[in-house]
Protein backbone atom coordinates (compact mmCIF):
# COMPACT_ATOMS: atom_id res chain seq x y z
CA UNK A 1 0.00 0.00 0.00
CA UNK A 2 1.55 3.12 -0.57
CA UNK A 3 1.96 5.52 1.36
CA UNK A 4 -0.35 8.39 2.07
CA UNK A 5 0.74 11.95 1.04
CA UNK A 6 -0.29 14.45 3.54
CA UNK A 7 -0.16 18.68 3.82
CA UNK A 8 3.11 20.28 4.17
CA UNK A 9 3.54 21.28 7.74
CA UNK A 10 2.26 24.78 8.03
CA UNK A 11 0.25 24.88 5.35
CA UNK A 12 -3.47 23.59 5.83
CA UNK A 13 -6.61 22.88 3.96
CA UNK A 14 -9.53 24.67 4.76
CA UNK A 15 -12.54 22.10 4.55
CA UNK A 16 -16.02 23.05 3.71
CA UNK A 17 -16.88 22.63 7.58
CA UNK A 18 -14.59 25.54 7.85
CA UNK A 19 -15.06 28.12 4.64
CA UNK A 20 -18.64 29.59 6.09
CA UNK A 21 -16.46 31.36 8.34
CA UNK A 22 -13.91 32.50 5.97
CA UNK A 23 -16.70 33.85 3.29
CA UNK A 24 -18.04 35.58 5.86
CA UNK A 25 -14.99 37.41 6.41
CA UNK A 26 -14.19 37.39 2.76
CA UNK A 27 -17.42 38.97 2.34
CA UNK A 28 -17.03 41.50 4.84
CA UNK A 29 -13.72 43.15 3.40
CA UNK A 30 -14.97 43.10 -0.17
CA UNK A 31 -18.21 44.85 0.74
CA UNK A 32 -16.49 47.03 3.15
CA UNK A 33 -14.10 48.07 0.31
CA UNK A 34 -16.50 49.40 -1.59
CA UNK A 35 -18.31 51.11 0.70
CA UNK A 36 -15.09 53.20 0.68
CA UNK A 37 -14.15 53.53 -2.48
CA UNK A 38 -11.07 51.77 -3.04
CA UNK A 39 -10.39 49.14 -6.29
CA UNK A 40 -8.97 45.51 -6.25
CA UNK A 41 -5.42 44.76 -6.96
CA UNK A 42 -4.14 41.18 -7.82
CA UNK A 43 -0.53 40.35 -7.82
CA UNK A 44 1.77 37.85 -8.44
CA UNK A 45 2.39 35.06 -5.74
CA UNK A 46 6.09 34.51 -6.80
CA UNK A 47 8.16 37.89 -7.50
CA UNK A 48 12.19 38.27 -8.05
CA UNK A 49 14.03 37.83 -4.46
CA UNK A 50 15.91 41.30 -4.60
CA UNK A 51 12.06 43.03 -4.47
CA UNK A 52 11.46 42.00 -0.75
CA UNK A 53 14.94 42.35 0.19
CA UNK A 54 15.17 45.96 -0.81
CA UNK A 55 11.50 46.66 0.65
CA UNK A 56 12.30 44.82 3.80
CA UNK A 57 15.42 45.32 4.79
CA UNK A 58 18.08 42.26 4.63
CA UNK A 59 18.57 42.89 8.45
CA UNK A 60 14.95 41.51 9.43
CA UNK A 61 13.64 38.33 10.41
CA UNK A 62 11.66 38.21 7.60
CA UNK A 63 14.19 38.36 4.93
CA UNK A 64 17.12 36.35 7.00
CA UNK A 65 14.85 33.35 8.61
CA UNK A 66 11.55 33.08 6.87
CA UNK A 67 11.34 33.55 3.22
CA UNK A 68 10.91 30.77 0.64
CA UNK A 69 13.61 31.60 -1.83
CA UNK A 70 14.72 28.70 -4.79
CA UNK A 71 16.47 29.50 -8.34
CA UNK A 72 14.33 28.86 -11.03
CA UNK A 73 15.52 27.09 -14.48
CA UNK A 74 17.02 30.61 -15.37
CA UNK A 75 19.27 30.81 -12.66
CA UNK A 76 17.17 34.05 -11.13
CA UNK A 77 16.57 33.85 -7.60
CA UNK A 78 12.55 33.87 -6.79
CA UNK A 79 10.58 34.65 -3.84
CA UNK A 80 7.28 33.23 -2.58
CA UNK A 81 5.82 36.81 -0.88
CA UNK A 82 5.84 37.03 2.76
CA UNK A 83 4.08 39.96 2.56
CA UNK A 84 1.95 41.85 -0.10
CA UNK A 85 3.12 45.84 0.08
CA UNK A 86 6.49 45.22 -2.20
CA UNK A 87 4.83 43.19 -4.82
CA UNK A 88 1.91 45.99 -4.92
CA UNK A 89 4.11 49.12 -5.28
CA UNK A 90 6.26 47.20 -7.36
CA UNK A 91 3.42 46.33 -9.78
CA UNK A 92 1.74 49.96 -9.53
CA UNK A 93 5.27 51.54 -10.35
CA UNK A 94 5.71 48.87 -13.42
CA UNK A 95 2.11 49.72 -14.65
CA UNK A 96 2.49 53.56 -14.14
CA UNK A 97 -0.20 53.86 -11.17
CA UNK A 98 1.05 56.19 -8.68
CA UNK A 99 3.43 58.87 -10.16
CA UNK A 100 1.54 61.80 -9.80
CA UNK A 101 -1.74 60.65 -9.10
CA UNK A 102 -3.79 58.90 -5.87
CA UNK A 103 -4.55 55.59 -5.99
CA UNK A 104 -6.49 53.41 -3.03
CA UNK A 105 -6.52 49.97 -3.49
CA UNK A 106 -7.11 46.59 -1.89
CA UNK A 107 -6.05 43.26 -2.17
CA UNK A 108 -6.15 39.53 -0.68
CA UNK A 109 -4.31 35.93 -0.73
CA UNK A 110 -1.93 33.85 0.15
CA UNK A 111 1.31 34.63 1.79
CA UNK A 112 4.35 32.70 2.96
CA UNK A 113 7.24 32.37 5.29
CA UNK A 114 8.92 29.31 6.89
CA UNK A 115 8.53 29.93 10.34
CA UNK A 116 7.41 27.46 13.50
CA UNK A 117 3.86 26.40 12.81
CA UNK A 118 1.56 27.46 16.06
CA UNK A 119 -1.72 28.55 16.21
CA UNK A 120 -2.95 31.81 13.98
CA UNK A 121 0.50 31.88 12.72
CA UNK A 122 1.21 29.72 9.52
CA UNK A 123 3.75 29.13 6.86
CA UNK A 124 1.16 29.88 3.96
CA UNK A 125 -1.45 32.25 5.47
CA UNK A 126 -4.19 34.64 3.99
CA UNK A 127 -3.44 38.21 4.26
CA UNK A 128 -5.45 41.05 3.45
CA UNK A 129 -4.02 44.26 2.65
CA UNK A 130 -5.24 48.14 1.74
CA UNK A 131 -2.27 50.67 0.25
CA UNK A 132 -2.95 54.31 -0.63
CA UNK A 133 -0.69 56.10 -2.81
CA UNK A 134 -0.27 59.63 -3.45
CA UNK A 135 -1.51 61.43 -0.23
CA UNK A 136 0.37 62.52 2.46
CA UNK A 137 -1.82 64.19 5.49
CA UNK A 138 -2.88 62.40 8.37
CA UNK A 139 -6.06 62.44 6.79
CA UNK A 140 -5.94 59.31 4.75
CA UNK A 141 -3.79 57.38 7.68
CA UNK A 142 -7.22 58.32 9.88
CA UNK A 143 -9.31 57.08 7.30
CA UNK A 144 -7.60 53.63 7.16
CA UNK A 145 -7.78 53.31 11.12
CA UNK A 146 -11.42 54.42 10.66
CA UNK A 147 -12.37 51.65 7.86
CA UNK A 148 -10.93 49.23 10.20
CA UNK A 149 -12.75 50.04 13.32
CA UNK A 150 -15.55 49.92 11.37
CA UNK A 151 -14.80 46.81 10.14
CA UNK A 152 -14.61 45.27 13.38
CA UNK A 153 -18.23 46.81 14.44
CA UNK A 154 -19.49 44.98 11.63
CA UNK A 155 -17.88 41.06 12.49
CA UNK A 156 -19.40 42.50 16.29
CA UNK A 157 -15.79 42.25 18.25
CA UNK A 158 -15.16 45.55 18.53
CA UNK A 159 -14.88 45.73 22.63
CA UNK A 160 -12.22 43.32 22.24
CA UNK A 161 -9.33 44.93 20.26
CA UNK A 162 -7.17 47.97 21.22
CA UNK A 163 -5.57 50.49 18.82
CA UNK A 164 -1.75 50.87 19.49
CA UNK A 165 -0.88 54.04 17.85
CA UNK A 166 3.05 55.69 17.53
CA UNK A 167 4.74 57.79 15.24
CA UNK A 168 8.32 56.92 14.04
CA UNK A 169 9.28 60.53 12.39
CA UNK A 170 11.03 61.07 9.36
CA UNK A 171 14.71 59.53 8.01
CA UNK A 172 16.47 61.78 9.45
CA UNK A 173 14.47 61.76 12.46
CA UNK A 174 15.25 58.19 13.21
CA UNK A 175 19.14 58.34 11.88
CA UNK A 176 19.81 60.94 14.46
CA UNK A 177 18.41 58.90 17.24
CA UNK A 178 19.60 55.68 15.95
CA UNK A 179 22.86 56.97 16.41
CA UNK A 180 21.70 58.45 20.22
CA UNK A 181 20.09 54.62 20.35
CA UNK A 182 23.18 52.83 19.51
CA UNK A 183 25.48 54.31 21.68
CA UNK A 184 23.34 54.05 25.01
CA UNK A 185 23.21 49.93 23.76
CA UNK A 186 27.12 50.26 23.61
CA UNK A 187 26.99 51.44 26.99
CA UNK A 188 24.72 47.93 27.98
CA UNK A 189 26.28 45.53 25.20
CA UNK A 190 26.96 42.78 28.07
CA UNK A 191 22.84 43.04 29.12
CA UNK A 192 21.70 42.55 25.74
CA UNK A 193 20.34 39.27 24.39
CA UNK A 194 22.26 37.26 21.50
CA UNK A 195 19.29 38.58 19.21
CA UNK A 196 19.58 42.60 19.94
CA UNK A 197 23.30 42.13 19.87
CA UNK A 198 22.58 41.63 16.50
CA UNK A 199 20.63 43.84 15.63
CA UNK A 200 22.25 46.52 17.73
CA UNK A 201 23.94 48.41 14.59
CA UNK A 202 21.95 46.63 11.82
CA UNK A 203 18.54 47.74 12.68
CA UNK A 204 18.64 49.07 16.27
CA UNK A 205 14.81 50.70 16.09
CA UNK A 206 13.67 46.70 16.14
CA UNK A 207 15.80 46.47 19.62
CA UNK A 208 12.79 48.49 20.90
CA UNK A 209 10.21 45.96 20.11
CA UNK A 210 12.15 43.25 22.22
CA UNK A 211 9.56 41.20 23.92
CA UNK A 212 12.36 39.86 26.45
CA UNK A 213 11.31 41.50 30.01
CA UNK A 214 14.83 42.29 31.11
CA UNK A 215 15.88 44.64 27.65
CA UNK A 216 12.28 46.36 28.03
CA UNK A 217 13.44 47.62 31.46
CA UNK A 218 17.13 48.02 30.30
CA UNK A 219 15.50 50.40 27.39
CA UNK A 220 13.54 52.39 30.49
CA UNK A 221 16.49 54.84 29.86
CA UNK A 222 17.08 54.86 26.49
CA UNK A 223 16.95 57.96 24.18
CA UNK A 224 13.39 58.16 23.52
CA UNK A 225 12.65 58.88 19.54
CA UNK A 226 10.41 61.49 20.04
CA UNK A 227 12.94 63.63 21.66
CA UNK A 228 14.32 64.01 18.18
CA UNK A 229 10.81 65.26 16.74
CA UNK A 230 10.70 68.08 14.36
CA UNK A 231 7.45 70.18 13.67
CA UNK A 232 6.27 68.35 11.02
CA UNK A 233 6.27 64.84 12.53
CA UNK A 234 4.54 66.08 15.50
CA UNK A 235 1.93 68.42 13.68
CA UNK A 236 1.54 65.32 11.68
CA UNK A 237 0.78 62.71 14.26
CA UNK A 238 -1.38 65.58 16.59
CA UNK A 239 -3.31 66.24 13.20
CA UNK A 240 -3.98 62.33 13.55
CA UNK A 241 -4.79 61.78 17.11
CA UNK A 242 -7.40 64.88 16.70
CA UNK A 243 -9.46 63.18 13.69
CA UNK A 244 -9.69 60.02 15.49
CA UNK A 245 -10.32 61.95 18.84
CA UNK A 246 -13.28 63.73 16.73
CA UNK A 247 -14.14 60.25 15.57
CA UNK A 248 -14.50 58.52 18.89
CA UNK A 249 -11.68 56.06 18.25
CA UNK A 250 -9.97 55.34 21.07
CA UNK A 251 -6.46 54.76 21.54
CA UNK A 252 -2.68 54.01 23.34
CA UNK A 253 0.21 55.85 22.35
CA UNK A 254 2.89 52.87 22.49
CA UNK A 255 6.42 54.55 21.88
CA UNK A 256 7.93 51.25 21.52
CA UNK A 257 5.41 50.13 18.11
CA UNK A 258 7.64 49.98 15.88
CA UNK A 259 6.45 47.35 12.87
CA UNK A 260 8.78 44.48 11.49
CA UNK A 261 9.70 45.91 8.11
CA UNK A 262 12.10 48.80 7.50
CA UNK A 263 10.22 50.71 5.35
CA UNK A 264 7.93 52.65 7.98
CA UNK A 265 8.02 56.20 9.02
CA UNK A 266 6.08 58.63 10.36
CA UNK A 267 2.25 56.80 11.42
CA UNK A 268 2.28 53.44 12.45
CA UNK A 269 -0.87 51.31 14.32
CA UNK A 270 -1.41 48.08 15.25
CA UNK A 271 -5.02 46.28 16.40
CA UNK A 272 -4.64 44.16 19.17
CA UNK A 273 -6.38 41.82 21.20
CA UNK A 274 -5.80 39.78 24.78
CA UNK A 275 -8.10 36.62 23.77
CA UNK A 276 -5.66 35.00 21.45
CA UNK A 277 -2.92 34.80 24.06
CA UNK A 278 0.64 35.87 22.37
CA UNK A 279 -0.39 36.10 18.67
CA UNK A 280 -1.78 39.25 19.99
CA UNK A 281 -1.47 41.46 16.99
CA UNK A 282 -4.77 41.44 14.54
CA UNK A 283 -3.99 44.14 12.36
CA UNK A 284 -0.84 46.36 11.67
CA UNK A 285 0.02 49.35 9.22
CA UNK A 286 1.11 52.03 8.73
CA UNK A 287 3.05 55.07 6.33
CA UNK A 288 5.99 54.73 3.97
CA UNK A 289 6.62 57.63 1.85
CA UNK A 290 9.92 56.31 0.75
CA UNK A 291 9.19 52.95 -0.48
CA UNK A 292 7.92 53.70 -3.79
CA UNK A 293 11.50 55.92 -4.81
CA UNK A 294 13.77 52.85 -3.21
CA UNK A 295 11.67 50.44 -5.69
CA UNK A 296 12.72 52.78 -8.17
CA UNK A 297 9.43 54.67 -8.70
CA UNK A 298 9.47 58.45 -7.88
CA UNK A 299 8.75 60.03 -4.63
CA UNK A 300 5.37 58.98 -3.43
CA UNK A 301 3.73 59.27 0.25
CA UNK A 302 2.38 56.18 0.93
CA UNK A 303 0.10 54.36 3.72
CA UNK A 304 -1.69 51.19 4.17
CA UNK A 305 -2.09 47.98 6.29
CA UNK A 306 -2.63 43.93 6.09
CA UNK A 307 -4.37 41.75 8.39
CA UNK A 308 -3.87 37.50 8.73
CA UNK A 309 -7.38 36.48 8.04
CA UNK A 310 -6.47 32.90 10.08
CA UNK A 311 -5.75 35.24 13.31
CA UNK A 312 -9.14 37.09 12.45
CA UNK A 313 -11.20 33.88 11.73
CA UNK A 314 -9.42 32.48 15.04
CA UNK A 315 -10.40 35.35 16.85
CA UNK A 316 -14.04 35.18 15.79
CA UNK A 317 -14.00 31.22 16.74
CA UNK A 318 -13.14 32.32 19.89
CA UNK A 319 -15.38 34.62 20.67
CA UNK A 320 -17.90 32.62 19.65
CA UNK A 321 -18.86 35.93 16.75
CA UNK A 322 -19.42 32.99 14.03
CA UNK A 323 -23.45 32.89 14.09
CA UNK A 324 -23.87 35.04 10.89
CA UNK A 325 -21.24 32.71 8.69
CA UNK A 326 -24.00 30.75 6.30
CA UNK A 327 -24.22 27.42 5.82
CA UNK A 328 -23.90 26.88 2.18
CA UNK A 329 -27.59 25.23 1.19
CA UNK A 330 -30.39 27.46 2.03
CA UNK A 331 -32.99 25.01 0.25
CA UNK A 332 -32.55 21.17 -0.13
CA UNK A 333 -35.14 19.29 -2.43
CA UNK A 334 -36.26 15.95 -2.41
CA UNK A 335 -37.59 13.38 -4.53
CA UNK A 336 -40.55 10.38 -2.88
CA UNK A 337 -41.09 7.67 -5.53
CA UNK A 338 -39.35 6.32 -9.05
CA UNK A 339 -39.02 8.64 -11.70
CA UNK A 340 -39.04 12.27 -9.94
CA UNK A 341 -35.81 12.64 -10.21
CA UNK A 342 -36.06 14.54 -14.19
CA UNK A 343 -38.91 16.55 -12.52
CA UNK A 344 -36.88 17.35 -9.46
CA UNK A 345 -33.88 18.41 -11.84
CA UNK A 346 -36.37 20.48 -14.15
CA UNK A 347 -37.98 22.23 -10.72
CA UNK A 348 -34.60 23.09 -9.09
CA UNK A 349 -33.51 24.54 -12.22
CA UNK A 350 -36.93 26.16 -12.97
CA UNK A 351 -36.42 27.75 -9.20
CA UNK A 352 -32.69 28.75 -9.64
CA UNK A 353 -33.81 30.70 -12.48
CA UNK A 354 -36.39 32.44 -11.13
CA UNK A 355 -34.58 33.38 -7.77
CA UNK A 356 -30.62 33.78 -8.73
CA UNK A 357 -29.32 33.96 -5.69
CA UNK A 358 -31.04 30.80 -3.85
CA UNK A 359 -28.87 27.97 -2.89
CA UNK A 360 -30.67 24.98 -3.51
CA UNK A 361 -29.01 21.80 -2.96
CA UNK A 362 -30.51 18.69 -4.70
CA UNK A 363 -30.82 15.22 -3.50
CA UNK A 364 -28.56 12.51 -5.86
CA UNK A 365 -28.07 8.95 -4.97
CA UNK A 366 -31.51 7.84 -3.99
CA UNK A 367 -32.86 6.09 -0.36
CA UNK A 368 -35.73 7.01 1.44
CA UNK A 369 -37.25 9.96 2.84
CA UNK A 370 -35.79 9.75 6.62
CA UNK A 371 -32.58 9.47 4.83
CA UNK A 372 -33.43 12.79 2.51
CA UNK A 373 -34.37 15.01 5.21
CA UNK A 374 -31.22 13.71 7.42
CA UNK A 375 -28.93 14.51 4.67
CA UNK A 376 -30.63 18.30 4.10
CA UNK A 377 -30.30 18.80 7.92
CA UNK A 378 -26.66 18.18 7.42
CA UNK A 379 -25.43 20.25 4.77
CA UNK A 380 -27.29 23.40 7.22
CA UNK A 381 -30.69 23.59 4.86
CA UNK A 382 -33.56 25.41 6.18
CA UNK A 383 -36.16 24.20 3.91
CA UNK A 384 -36.75 21.13 2.34
CA UNK A 385 -38.78 21.00 -0.65
CA UNK A 386 -40.90 17.33 -1.38
CA UNK A 387 -41.75 16.38 -4.84
CA UNK A 388 -43.70 13.24 -4.54
CA UNK A 389 -46.36 11.55 -7.21
CA UNK A 390 -48.73 13.08 -5.69
CA UNK A 391 -47.08 16.76 -5.76
CA UNK A 392 -46.02 16.43 -9.36
CA UNK A 393 -49.63 15.49 -10.46
CA UNK A 394 -50.98 18.18 -8.30
CA UNK A 395 -48.64 20.70 -9.67
CA UNK A 396 -47.39 21.70 -6.16
CA UNK A 397 -44.76 20.99 -3.69
CA UNK A 398 -44.51 20.38 0.18
CA UNK A 399 -42.11 22.52 2.19
CA UNK A 400 -40.79 21.65 5.32
CA UNK A 401 -39.53 24.11 7.46
CA UNK A 402 -36.58 22.26 8.97
CA UNK A 403 -36.00 24.56 11.85
CA UNK A 404 -39.47 25.04 13.34
CA UNK A 405 -41.00 21.83 12.18
CA UNK A 406 -43.67 23.20 10.09
CA UNK A 407 -44.92 22.06 6.92
CA UNK A 408 -47.12 23.40 4.35
CA UNK A 409 -48.09 22.92 0.69
CA UNK A 410 -47.56 25.18 -1.73
CA UNK A 411 -47.98 26.05 -6.21
CA UNK A 412 -44.31 26.29 -7.30
CA UNK A 413 -45.77 30.50 -8.43
CA UNK A 414 -46.16 30.61 -4.14
CA UNK A 415 -43.02 28.65 -3.80
CA UNK A 416 -41.22 31.62 -5.79
CA UNK A 417 -42.35 34.26 -3.67
CA UNK A 418 -41.82 32.86 -0.59
CA UNK A 419 -38.43 31.95 -1.53
CA UNK A 420 -37.62 35.58 -3.16
CA UNK A 421 -39.71 37.00 0.08
CA UNK A 422 -36.43 35.22 2.39
CA UNK A 423 -33.75 37.20 0.48
CA UNK A 424 -32.73 34.17 -1.00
Amino acid sequence: MAKQIQAIRGMNDCLPEQTPVWQLVESSLRNLMASYGYSEMRMPIVEMTHLFKRAIGEVTDVVEKEMYTFDDRNGDSLTLRPEGTAGCVRACIEHGLVYNQERRVWYIGPMFRHERPQKGRYRQFHQFGVEVFGLNGPDIDAELILLTARLWRQLGISEHLTLQLNTLGSSDERAAHRTALVAFLEQHKERLDEDCQRRMYSNPLRVLDSKNADIQALLADAPRLADFFGEQSRAHFDGLRQLLDAAGIAYEVNERLVRGLDYYNYTVFEWVTQSLGAQGTVCGGGRYDGLVEQLGGQATPAVGFAMGLERLVLLLETLEKTDNAKAPVDVYLCTMGDGLTAAGFALAEQLREAVPALRLMTHCGGGNFKKQLKRADKVGAELALILGEEEVAQGVVTVKDLKQGEQQTLKVAELIQLLAGKGA
